[in-house]
């Protein structure tokens, strides 16, 4: 398995990958997305808000990314991190990997702290960023709607650097 920077040309297969989460509480969006708008949301993470994937063999077995963590200027040194593994790989080490490379690329890019926002009942996402050094700082009560139920979400960090 190779994990490299998402190129242009993963798009779909990302989208695929995403749009099978949406059908589940694993995200908050309740409507698939489009190629373009995946294609958008892939260019809008280049540079140091990037997208990794992991390649197995030409098949995108998964995918992470980093987002600004919130719009004002205080708030650069810290991103937010997502992660989707295809259900075809799930629990084959693809996650981890993606995660661990993930911190690297935001402590080589000069972030602070990386943030991870997971629905509560997610608890294989959860051990997986406690596996990477995240620890839970909180949890947000029932801020989502979905699938006819109220969520809560665990909030997860981890620093990057002592300064």
């Amino acid at each position: 398995m190779q994990i490299r920077t998402a190129r242009w040309t993963d798009a779909a297969a990302i989208r695929g990958i995403y749009n099978r989460a949406i059908l589940t509480v694993a995200t908050f969006d309740l409507e698939e997305r489009s190629l373009d708008e995946q294609q958008q949301w892939l260019a809008l993470r280049s540079g140091a808000h990037i997208v990794l994937v992991a390649d197995e063999g030409g098949t995108l077995a998964g995918f992470a990314s980093l987002s600004p963590y919130r719009d004002r200027p205080a708030y650069r040194t810290t991103v937010e991190n997502s992660v989707y593994v295809d259900e075809a790989f799930q629990g084959k080490g693809v996650g981890k990997a993606l995660m661990s490379a993930l911190v690297d690329a935001a402590r080589d890019h000069g972030f602070h702290s990386v943030i991870a926002r997971i629905v509560s009942s997610n608890a294989a996402s959860i051990a997986l960023h406690r596996a990477v050094g995240y620890e839970i700082v909180g949890v947000e009560k029932e801020v989502g709607r979905k699938l006819g139920r109220w969520l809560d979400v665990v909030v997860m960090q981890r620093m990057l650097s002592a300064q």
